[in-house]
């Protein structure tokens, strides 16, 4: 059993680590702050490759070395982290998780000057939601605008695929195009760790890539597959979910319980993981 030290500790390296000052030319990766959270919760479900934290997925592959953990192809950090924190929700029936785990996913990294792309990913994810997708690029960069916006409609029906509403996607919506002759390399970013809601939300800076029409018109007939009905922690009319949850995860992980448990403990594990 992890002890209540365990976590104090493990909440006390996360605190210094984000709080060190990482080196960028373009400081933008906690614009959207409440999915980097969101995402954060559900990859330290399970975080095999050892990544310190996932806000390292948005910076330029110079800083983000320092916080890949085992990840040397930078350029799929991005990816890997929103494929685990995907599989993750998935696995404790968390839609929200998933919905965030996909908005994540394309978000816009940093690059140097304005109107730079950044590199993509040519690594497949386990999880065909989050290979469907790719990150957004500055919108200053050439056909911007008509990558985002493809970008953002795919995102749409990924998140539709899954039983979210489609139009979150447009929460995955970078800044207004910058100079490309401004040496700052700011362009029109923000970029605020203390606002949970989203400096680029809070400050009205979100461009939004595509009209509701355009995204409703791009769901037309996609209708969700077998999803999650909400966090798997939590209790359905006060009374622990038990069997359901804990085998949907087995189910996931494709194990039977015969290969798994001897029927003795069974009982025991479930009421232990749904927290009874």
């Amino acid at each position: 059993m992890v002890s209540l030290k365990s976590f104090a500790v493990l909440g006390t390296f996360t605190c210094l680590a984000l709080a060190a000052p990482v080196r960028r030319e373009v400081p933008q990766e906690h614009s959207h702050e409440p999915i980097l959270r969101k995402v954060r919760e559900s990859l330290f479900l399970n975080n095999p490759d050892n990544i310190e934290d996932p806000v390292f997925a948005l910076l330029g592959d110079a800083a983000a070395q320092a916080g890949a953990g085992d990840v040397t192809d930078l350029a799929c950090l991005q990816q890997i982290v929103a494929d685990q924190a995907f599989t993750n929700a998935k696995a404790a029936g968390n839609l929200d998780g998933m919905v965030n785990a996909l908005i994540f996913r394309t978000l816009e990294r940093n690059t140097g000057p304005v109107g730079l792309q950044s590199e993509l990913c040519t690594q497949t994810a386990t999880n065909p939601e989050i290979a469907a997708l790719t990150q957004h690029q500055d919108p200053a960069s050439d056909g911007a605008a008509a990558t985002n916006k493809a970008i953002a409609l795919e995102l749409a029906k990924q998140i539709a695929s899954v039983g979210g509403d489609p139009l979150d996607a447009v929460k995955s919506g970078t800044f207004a195009p910058g100079d490309k002759n401004d040496p700052t390399g700011k362009g029109n970013s923000c970029d605020d760790a203390n606002d949970a809601n989203g400096c680029i939300f809070t400050q009205n800076l979100l461009v939004d890539d595509a009209t509701e029409d355009e995204i409703n018109a791009a769901v037309a007939g996609i209708s969700a597959s077998a999803s999650p009905t909400g966090n798997a922690e939590s209790a359905q009319g006060g009374e622990c979910r038990g069997h359901r949850s804990y085998g949907h995860a087995f189910q996931f992980m494709q194990l039977e319980w015969s290969q798994l448990l001897p029927q003795f403990w069974r009982k025991c594990v479930v009421n232990s993981i749904c927290r009874c």
